[in-house]
């Protein structure tokens, strides 16, 4: 390895998967200096398509450190490069292509309802984010962030609306803000502005990518509709208390298993729990995975560098 390590990252232009790959790449980053080249897959259809767009793409570059990527479309053209160059290669979340294609695979635990396939594959708490656990001496403040209506949960306004009255009334001296999501219902703003105007209210498409990290690290308590499991990990990686506003759950599945684990290991305080006894706790323990996931691949591949 040169002075920087030479990350390729394959991105298929989905959000929620480029949030991963760089919160990766970026707590790497935090150890050792990185140079990222972004092969951008969005668009081209088919795995053949984009394993020689990915080829075009390199072309001239050298033999990278890394190969990483996360989403379906990204499987067959990181599996090819790491073949051409000799590269390691970890592909984030539970890929659609056997795991024993890729060097490594973090996937977060409640998709592995069967249990752990190989040595390979490493188990994380949720989805990897690039929310960084915050060391600010002090925090202050709440933070409310809506989902909305998905495959595995339903909504109900009049009960998540509730539950955000008595929450913000029970600390009526604390300034509290919300942002919404695209998921969330037509209507809802309108509601909150009605029913709570000591709340700051922030939609969703006024914010950028850097607004939510930035708002975490400075919350004291946060509380998230279960139904935005990314929202969910991404607070508690920000290391404020979480709270979980009830919305109706649809059906049982991973998704579900990964919030009844966050509570039973707690991390995470539902509602109801709060409701009993006023009281949102910290998490029992801090959540840096991105971190935790960076340190193990260089200790795997370059523990010189570590």
């Amino acid at each position: 390895m040169n002075d920087s390590l030479d990350i390729w990252q394959l991105a298929d232009g989905k959000p929620g998967h480029e949030n991963q790959s760089l919160g990766l790449i970026e707590a790497i980053g935090r150890r050792l200096a990185v140079t990222v080249h972004r092969i951008d897959l969005s668009g081209v259809k088919g795995p053949i398509a984009r394993l020689k767009s990915a080829f075009r793409q390199t072309h001239g570059l050298g033999t990278p450190g890394l190969v990483v990527g996360a989403g379906h479309a990204t499987h067959v053209a990181m599996i090819g490069l790491a073949r051409r160059t000799g590269t390691p290669c970890v592909v984030l979340m539970k890929p659609s292509l056997p795991c024993g294609l890729f060097d490594l695979c973090l996937v977060p635990q409640h998709d592995l309802h069967g249990g752990i396939p190989g040595d390979n594959v490493v188990p994380t708490v949720g989805a990897l984010n690039r929310v960084r656990h915050s060391e600010k001496p002090t925090r202050s403040g709440g933070l409310v962030l809506l989902g909305g209506p998905s495959s595995t949960h339903g909504w109900d306004s009049t009960v998540t609306l509730d539950a955000i009255g008595r929450i913000t009334a029970a600390n009526p001296g604390q300034s509290w803000a919300l942002t919404d999501s695209r998921r969330t219902p037509e209507g809802v703003r309108d509601e909150i502005r009605a029913r709570f105007p000591h709340i700051e209210l922030f939609p969703h498409e006024e914010t950028d990518r850097a607004w939510l990290p930035a708002r975490l690290a400075g919350s004291a308590e946060v509380w998230v509709t279960e139904d935005s499991i990314s929202m969910i990990y991404e607070s508690l990686s920000s290391g404020a208390r979480v709270g979980l506003l009830p919305v109706p759950r649809k059906k049982s599945g991973r998704v579900a298993r990964g919030i009844d684990q966050l509570v039973e290991d707690g991390l995470a305080t539902p509602f109801e729990s709060w409701s009993r006894t006023g009281t949102l706790p910290p998490p029992a323990r801090a959540l840096r995975e991105a971190d935790r996931c960076a340190a193990l691949i260089l200790e795997r591949w370059y523990p010189q560098a570590r």
